[in-house]
């Protein structure tokens, strides 16, 4: 097993000890997926909600059926998702389960719309912009979460990973529109300044952390890197090649590792992710989800190949 270490300076205060891990392997498939769960040490236990987008209907960049399905089989999993606030086919319950069996999900494993039967709200402790997270009732019936984001660049966002998949992705129509407008509105996305709408996803996706506590952990794919999120239905088409699998028990640290692996890159197609995520000034998301306590941009990765 090779460690190397990434933005840990010997100026640091924290021991490597202390620097979370982020575990990587560069072969993206079935096996992999289950190899790089393991590694995090931290089995997902009782009754597991898996998040994950199931793609908004005509884009295709979404992670497969097949390459999550050994690894829900495997922790008995319930796919969770939540409708969406900006119309498309999975805005009502009834669509969202049409997309979810369209693309082969429901043939794996139960698909449960967390806001289907109303919201419950999550409080924000020091938060700039929000006071509570505005999420689907049926987060409550779950014991542990798998954050299984596809990470890939987002049109508002600068890029999507673990962090916008468990705070956009795990709020409510009304809660992304929470969210959406930096804390404004339940009804109207408005024009927040950027930076706010960052910092508000980080207050979101804290709120999610905070709830589930250490019955949580964060899976990120890098592939299909479109500079568009699973919500498109028309995506651009991906750039740049596959870089792996990563995952960490620290979702900050997380999101701060696959943007490296984005900047690390040989291939030159990474010339547009990196425009789209500097465009929307997308690392200011893990800069103050770092200030609030959501976790570390400083981090060792550890390969797994």
């Amino acid at each position: 097993m090779l460690i190397v270490s990434l933005g840990c300076s010997s100026q640091n205060k924290k021991t490597n000890e202390d620097v979370p891990k982020v575990y990587m392997t560069k072969e993206i498939s079935p096996e992999s997926l289950i190899r790089i769960y393991k590694a995090l040490g931290r089995e997902a236990t009782g009754k597991v909600a898996i998040k994950l987008s199931m793609g908004e209907p005509g884009g295709h960049n979404y992670l497969k059926p097949e390459l999550v399905g050994d690894f829900v089989r495997l922790v008995n999993g319930t796919f969770i998702d939540a409708n969406t606030a900006y119309g498309g086919n999975r805005a009502t319950t009834e669509l969202h389960l049409k997309a979810a069996e369209d693309h082969g999900f429901l043939a794996l494993a139960p698909v449960d719309i967390l806001d289907s039967e109303g919201e419950i709200e999550l409080p924000i402790e020091g938060g700039k912009h929000l006071t509570r997270d505005i999420v689907g009732s049926h987060i409550k019936n779950y014991d542990f979460i798998v954050n299984l984001s596809h990470f890939k660049g987002h049109a508002m966002g600068g890029f999507g990973g673990a962090v916008k998949n468990m705070s956009i992705g795990i709020a409510s129509s009304k809660g992304k529109v929470l969210i959406h407008s930096a804390g404004a509105s339940t009804t109207s996305w408005g024009s927040p300044a950027q930076d706010d709408f960052l910092e508000s996803m980080a207050e979101a996706a804290k709120a999610v952390a905070d709830y589930a506590g250490d019955k949580i952990i964060y899976i990120s794919v890098m592939n299909n890197l479109s500079v568009d999120c699973d919500c498109d239905s028309n995506p651009a088409n991906p750039e740049m090649g596959d870089v792996g699998i990563l995952a960490s028990l620290d979702p900050v640290a997380l999101d701060k590792a696959c943007v490296d692996q984005v900047y690390a890159s040989n291939d030159h197609g990474k010339i547009h992710l990196i425009e789209r995520m500097e465009s929307k000034n997308g690392i200011h998301t893990l800069v103050y989800g770092e200030s609030i306590g959501l976790g570390s941009q400083k981090y060792e990765l550890v390969s797994l190949d």
